[in-house]
């Protein structure tokens, strides 16, 4: 009877011990990946930044004004003037739509059975 305990306490130790390998071994494989999503990361962000730096010198207001100037006769741009903008109460908002509910459907669990 004691061989039968040391041989099932051995067999537990040799079970423990493969799984604690193979879970520092995923652990690890995991690590790995967490490590390039943060360098996949860090990268998106420096390409974001350079979209943007980008975005910022071509919305430049004096290159703007200068592009509608050389494209006046074909874009009819004008320069905006305050007249041209409105207040919050001047905009004609959708009115929400009302549903007419004039057959009610009655809801009930009376005389259902459970599966």
């Amino acid at each position: 009877m004691r061989s039968v305990l040391f041989l099932l306490a051995a067999m537990a130790v040799i079970t423990s011990g493969y799984w604690a390998y193979y879970e520092n071994y995923r652990t690890k494989a995991e690590l790995d990946n967490v490590e390039d999503l943060h360098r996949e990361i860090g990268a998106a962000r420096e390409r974001l930044a350079i979209l943007r730096a980008e975005w910022a010198y071509l919305n430049r207001p004096d290159r703007l004004r200068d592009l509608a100037e050389l494209n006046f006769d074909r874009l009819g741009l004008l320069p905006l003037r305050p007249d041209q903008f409105g207040r919050i109460d001047q905009v004609a908002y959708p009115q929400p739509v009302v549903l007419d509910i004039t057959k009610p459907v009655d809801v009930t669990s009376a005389g259902a059975t459970n599966p």
